[in-house]
This record gives C-alpha cells, structure tokens and sequence, in this order.
C-alpha cells in the first residue's frame, strides 16, 4: 500500500503511516482469526482502511489497547509477532480507530489516515472544510 499511495503523490510519512496501520491490523487479522478481508479506499486528503474477519471477537477491547497485553499464540510469537503492539500501533498511526467487535463473531476495524492536500489549507481547522470545495481568498473555510 505505502508504495501505491506513493505513487499517487501522497507524502511519504502519511503513506507510512497508512501502510504500518494497515500491515499491524492485517496481521492481527491473520494471528487471532486465520485471516479476513482488508478494503482501501482513497480520497483526496485521507485513506480509509476497513480491516474485518471472523475469528474470536476481543473480549476486552481496553486491556487489549494496552501496550504489551497479547493472546497472541505461542506459535506466532515463535515467529515474532505477539508483543501486544497491534492495536496501541494502529492508534498511533491512525487518525481515527473504531472497533467493533463481537466475541465469538468477529472484529472490523475502521481506520482514517488524513494527509495533506498540495494547495489546500490542511490544518485542524479546515477538517470541517469538504475535500474540493472551494476556499473564500480570505481563507476563512466559511
């Protein structure tokens, strides 16, 4: 992914970021469900990743947020993965992280990864200013 959005232009540190939220949820995906489905879409000024699957559900979505706790299988921390980083990565790098998730069902993680925009004003305040409207010359977004 980080090299696709790349190619579209996306800076590079917004591609990274993009890129590890996707790979640690992917992961997480593949280490406690066997796998599921990831869906990109890409608008101007944002990623929006949506990572689901249907393995055990997260019983306790706050303890899992902390660094360090993990299910992770003995297996797969053999194989390097399992530090309890996932989700804490994923909320690092996100702009925004929803979870829902139902035990013995499934999990579908929802991320968002802005980045700017060449020629639009990206700060905070503009967030609430539609991608492609046009900006008064004072720049006020109203």
């Amino acid at each position: 992914m980080k090299k696709a959005l790349s190619r579209l232009g996306i800076d590079a540190a917004s591609a990274r970021r993009a890129a590890i939220a996707m790979y640690e949820a992917e992961i997480n995906t593949v280490i406690h469900a066997g796998g599921g489905v990831a869906d990109v879409e890409i608008h101007p000024g944002e990623v929006r990743i949506r990572v689901s699957d249907r393995g055990p559900g997260i019983p306790d979505v706050g303890l899992a947020m902390r660094e360090g706790w993990s299910t992770a299988s003995d297996m797969a921390r053999e194989m390097g993965f399992g530090a309890g980083m996932g989700l804490p990565n994923i909320r690092k790098h996100a702009d925004s992280m929803e979870i829902a998730t139902v035990v013995g069902e499934g999990t579908t993680l929802d991320l968002l990864v802005r980045f700017p925009v060449p020629g639009v004003r990206n700060g905070p305040e503009d967030r609430d200013v539609p991608i492609g409207r046009d900006l008064p010359e004072d720049g006020s977004g109203r």
